[in-house]
């Protein structure tokens, strides 16, 4: 007899979720549908407002990773009005942009993805968590990831005013200069960051490459994927979060495609399932090809694990070293598994670190001409950043006095949408077989999609023309009463 098989909600992970696990006769999974069952619109409702809103309420569609959205805003902004920022302007955005990085990579590996293999992915549901995290390697370190959070929140917020909601990104720079004594402190801090981000990847290597049976997880065929890749990279072809050429390389490694953002859909198309409010990109070439993977699939991947199989190399020295070493160990590039993004991210968050003690180092960050005033009237805007999901693209269209006609937002998420269902998949039907399901295995399952950092509130943006309603009516000892269902179509 088939059986159904529900997680809701899916759990350590931005916005909302659930997955669908169907068992056949024989109790194996027949099939597994990650769901999204949130409509958020914020396309939609910013066409009408004035463009130079955006940077403010762009960064409102998700609390996590207010930065990314502002920083890409920002930059849209600028093409939108035909103006360059100055070289000072650019590096402030940088330094602040390099410090949401570090952050927000730290935040997801010690809270959120890390607790499956610090933990263990077999724990107690109640320990694989930050307070699982800290009973298994102390308060000490525990009071090292808040100290490093601290410290990088505190000089954003000195920077752009507010952590969550920065008001900083203007067209043609940033609102205001770096004050020396700020430099200074930053100084002395980032070696602190750089040496936290070191810490990190030893603590990867003691916790995660030290035990075989994580290794062998990282490595298991269930979580991997053959698929094409996009992310940012500078003139040199390394990673960069901040601005560059968006290169796509195909599952063997070899270059597709490199395009500056304002080429994007040139290259990439966006699909719509009547069971999802995410939109699904794929690359036009080879085209729309389903959820598979392998050398003829249309679909991609971003995110950190990404952006190191298609760049040459990390954009400063130590973070390279732990680069050449992610390749020399998982064999070479690109890698496949899933899960390795999480060392990946920890690669990337000392880069970051890295970067920000460069810059606070380059005497031209205490320039006071921090922004050059738009003097041409608004067109079309297009730019593109890496958040810490994947890369993520703003283009905005007004008319002539600025207001907004036209919105488009792929959020990392949402390039990574069609991937990500088929981790879920491969997953369940990896780990669940002959109708054993338990709370470990079900979280394997999670496991798959944990691993690309979604941020489902971001990415849910695409209504196929139907919203269906359920509400399921328990009783006070939980048993199901009655189930109330509507299909409403929707204008447009």
């Amino acid at each position: 007899m088939s059986q159904r098989i529900t997680i809701d909600p899916i759990t350590r992970l931005e916005g909302h979720g659930k997955i669908e696990i169907f068992l056949d006769d024989r109790g194996d999974v027949a099939n597994a549908y990650l769901q999204i069952p949130e409509l958020r619109g914020f396309e939609h409702f910013c066409v009408g407002r004035a463009a130079e809103e955006m940077p403010r309420i762009t960064q409102r569609i998700c609390g996590v990773c207010p930065s990314a959205h502002h920083m890409a805003s920002a930059r849209a902004l600028d093409d939108l009005y035909h103006v360059e920022p100055p070289p000072a302007a650019h590096k402030l955005r940088e330094l602040f942009y390099n410090l949401f990085i570090f952050e927000d990579h730290t935040l997801h590996f010690y809270f959120l993805g890390g607790p499956d293999f610090i933990v263990g992915p077999a724990a107690p549901a109640g320990e694989r968590n930050i307070l699982g995290v800290i009973g298994k390697v102390g308060l000490e370190i525990g009071g090292k990831v808040i100290e490093a959070r601290k410290i990088a929140r505190g000089f954003m917020a000195e920077m752009a005013g507010k952590v969550i909601h920065p008001v900083f990104g203007l067209p043609g720079g940033v609102s205001k200069p770096l004050k020396a004594e700020t430099v200074d402190r930053l100084k002395a801090a980032s070696q602190r960051l750089v040496d936290f981000a070191q810490f990190s990847l030893q603590a990867f290597h003691d916790i995660v490459l030290g035990n075989q049976a994580y290794v062998d997880t990282i490595l298991a065929d269930y979580y991997a994927h053959k698929t094409n890749y996009l992310g940012t990279v500078d003139a040199n072809g390394r990673v960069n979060f901040y601005r560059g050429e968006f290169r796509v390389v195909d599952p063997s490694g070899a270059r597709l495609a490199q395009f500056p953002p304002k080429q994007y859909l040139d290259h990439i198309g966006e699909h719509v399932e009547p069971w999802s409010y995410m939109k699904f990109p794929f690359l036009k070439t080879p085209g729309w090809k389903g959820f598979v993977d392998g050398p003829d699939s249309g679909l991609y991947r971003v995110a950190p694990l990404a952006r190191l199989n298609v760049a040459d190399g990390m954009a400063t020295p130590i973070a390279q070293a732990h680069y050449e070493e992610f390749f020399r160990v998982l064999g070479g590039k690109p890698v496949h598994s899933t899960l390795a993004t999480h060392w990946a991210r920890l690669i990337e968050a000392l880069q970051a670190t890295e970067t920000v003690q460069a810059l606070a180092n380059d005497p031209e960050i205490l320039s006071p001409v921090v922004r050059t005033l738009p003097e041409s009237a608004p067109t079309e805007g297009i730019a593109g950043v890496e958040a810490p999901r994947g890369t993520l693209i703003h283009h905005y269209k007004t008319d002539p006095n600025g207001i907004l006609t036209m919105v488009n937002l792929i959020v990392a998420t949402v390039h990574n949408a069609g991937p990500i269902q088929m981790s879920v998949d491969k997953a369940a039907k990896g780990v669940i077989r002959g109708g054993k399901v338990d709370d470990a295995l079900l979280n394997m399952v999670e496991m798959a999609f944990r691993a690309y950092d979604p941020c489902f509130g971001c990415a849910a943006h695409s209504l196929p023309g139907e919203m269906p309603l359920r509400a399921t009516i328990r009783d006070a000892q939980g048993a199901v009463v009655r189930v109330l269902e509507r299909t409403s179509r929707l204008p447009g």
